[in-house]
């Protein structure tokens, strides 16, 4: 594999692949580790508070990663739903603060390779930087496996990031609220079970959008940690009917765990996805919008 991961269809990377670049100076490797916490307000209900861990990329971290919090650096602060998408200046600036431009391969990690790690894959998909991958397994796998670590951080000269805004990857609720009813696309629910029956919610309703298939995001990690291989992945898609060839939409409660599921069908050839950004955390709040 060349620097770039996306020769290959699968912009999943190994520890391998990443150890062998770490000198490399157009290789920009990006610490997003993170944490979704809840806790129950009464039956049925719960409460979730996002959080970014840099005390814990303060205390080791792979050489040359900068750190990027979830919550604070890469979100719309002044929308009133939380942790959408940076505006674009605000964007640029969080990426070209930490040396990465138009040319920078970004490597992305998170505890597992998981939600935090295809968060920031989304963020750069959306913003036209496709040269941007995920760490199989990340940070745990890394520290397993008895690689480097360091509590050194890195600075870098600025860079320059050119936004190029791919709408098709984002939905607005209102674009989601047009398309239901009508055939030809999927819409898939990364919540668990638990939500997308309505058995527990966040926010003043449970339940889901209206013609939603359950894909939870936990279906996609391997018991080893990491993700599962391209040919379970499309095992796990075939037996729901989640086909290749039709649109696929995606949301959760706050538009990250839905990634994960973006991220993998990429991985599969996927190309026409999109991800409902406002996701529960709006959907759920505005009484306007009909659930199931």
């Amino acid at each position: 594999m060349s620097t770039d991961p996306n020769t290959s269809n699968d912009p999943l990377v190994t520890t391998d692949w990443l150890a062998a670049r770490l000198a490399d100076p157009n290789v920009r490797v990006v610490d997003m580790r993170g944490y979704v916490t809840t806790k129950q307000v009464e039956p049925g209900v719960e409460e979730a508070t996002y959080r970014g861990a840099p005390d814990e990329y303060r205390a080791a971290h792979i050489p040359g990663a900068v750190y990027i919090d979830w919550t604070l650096d890469v979100i719309d602060p002044d929308d009133p739903v939380p942790v959408q998408i940076a505006p674009p200046a605000r964007f640029v600036e969080a990426m070209a603060a930490r040396g990465i431009g138009d040319e920078t391969t970004v490597v992305a990690y998170d505890h597992m390779g998981g939600q935090f790690a295809t968060r920031l894959w989304w963020d750069l998909m959306y913003y036209g930087h496709k040269n941007v991958c995920v760490l199989d397994g990340g940070w745990n796998r890394w520290v397993n496996e008895g690689r480097a670590t360091t509590d050194v951080i890195p600075t870098y000269d600025r860079a320059v990031f050119t936004p190029k805004i791919e709408s098709s990857w984002r939905a607005t609720a209102d674009e989601l609220a047009g398309r239901l009813g009508r055939s030809g696309w999927q819409l898939v629910d990364a919540r668990d079970a638990g939500q997308y029956t309505g058995a527990r919610r966040r926010g003043p309703r449970g339940g889901r959008i209206p013609g939603a298939i359950n894909l939870p995001r936990e279906l996609f990690f391997a018991e080893q940690g990491g993700f599962r291989s391209t040919d379970e992945i499309a095992r796990l898609l075939a037996e729901r009917n989640v086909a290749p060839d039709r649109p696929v939409t995606t949301y959760c409660n706050g538009g990250v765990a839905a990634t994960v599921v973006l991220f993998n069908m990429y991985r599969l050839g996927y190309r026409d996805l999109t991800n409902y950004d406002g996701s529960w955390n709006e959907w759920g709040g505005r009484l306007d919008l009909p659930v199931e």
